[in-house]
C-alpha cells in the first residue's frame, strides 16, 4: 500500500511583503517534549494582520490527551487530567487548528517544537504546515539580541522584557502566543530597518523564512 504525502496548507506567496501577509502565532502546551510520542494538551493562537494584532482575533483550546502528562510538563503549565477530562480529542480539535493556519504563516518561539507537534496533528487530515515557518528565537539571534548560549533557545520572557514588551500569563498557551506575537512584530520591524544595501527591500516572507532557517539552533 502506498501512503500519500501530506499536502501543505495553502499560504501567502513567498514574495509577499511581511506587512501585507497574515500570520498565525501559536504556542502549545504538551504532555512532554518527546516529539514522537507526547501530545498537545492546549493551544493558543494570536493572528497578526497588516503588522498588527487585531483585538479579538485570538483562539484558545484544551485537548484531551491519550497519554499521561509528565511531571516536568505539569510543573510548567499546571494542566491536570481533571482540567482536560471534558476537552475534545486532537482528532476533534485539529479542524480548528487547520482553520487558524490556512492562508497564514506559522510563527512560534523555538518553532521546531510547534512544527513537530502540529505536523503530527495535521497528518490526521492528510495535510501539513506550509513551507514558511517563522521562528522568533532565530530572529532574536539574527538581531543579536539572544543570550550567547549556543545550545539553548533564548527565553521568551527575558527577550520580551529586554525589548520593553509586556509578558502575558507565562506558560499559558494563549498568554505565550500573545507575547510571541508582540515579539515577532518588534523583531520584524527591527530587521526591516537594517541599513539599505544590507538587506533587500521590502522585507518579504522569503527573507524571514531564510533568516529563521539560517539562525535556528
Amino acid at each position: 500500500m502506498r501512503f500519500r504525502s501530506p499536502v501543505p496548507l495553502p499560504g501567502p506567496h513567498l514574495g509577499t511583503a511581511w506587512r501585507a501577509a497574515e500570520f498565525c502565532v501559536i504556542d502549545l502546551e504538551t504532555t512532554g517534549l518527546d516529539l514522537r510520542r507526547d501530545e498537545i494538551v492546549a493551544y493558543g493562537a494570536a493572528i497578526v494582520a497588516q503588522a498588527r494584532i487585531p483585538c479579538g482575533r485570538t483562539a484558545y483550546g484544551l485537548v484531551r490527551p491519550t497519554r499521561a502528562i509528565s511531571v516536568p510538563a505539569l510543573t510548567v503549565h499546571g494542566l491536570r487530567p481533571a482540567d482536560l477530562a471534558d476537552a475534545p480529542t486532537i482528532d476533534e480539535a485539529v479542524d480548528d487548528l487547520i482553520g487558524l493556519l490556512t492562508n497564514r504563516v506559522l510563527v512560534a518561539h523555538a518553532a521546531w517544537v510547534e512544527r513537530a507537534f502540529l505536523n503530527r496533528a495535521l497528518r490526521l487530515r492528510g495535510v501539513a504546515l506550509g513551507r514558511v515557518v517563522i521562528d522568533t528565537a532565530a530572529l532574536l539571534r539574527a538581531c543579536r539580541l539572544a543570550d550567547r548560549n549556543p545550545v539553548r533557545e533564548p527565553d521568551l520572557e527575558t527577550a520580551s522584557r529586554k525589548l520593553g514588551l509586556p509578558v502575558h500569563t507565562p506558560h499559558h498557551a494563549l498568554g505565550d502566543a500573545f507575547t510571541t506575537a508582540q515579539l515577532f512584530l518588534a523583531l520584524a520591524t527591527r530587521l526591516e530597518r537594517v541599513p539599505a544595501g544590507k538587506r533587500p527591500r521590502p522585507l518579504t516572507l522569503r527573507h524571514l523564512s531564510a533568516i529563521s532557517r539560517h539562525h535556528r539552533l
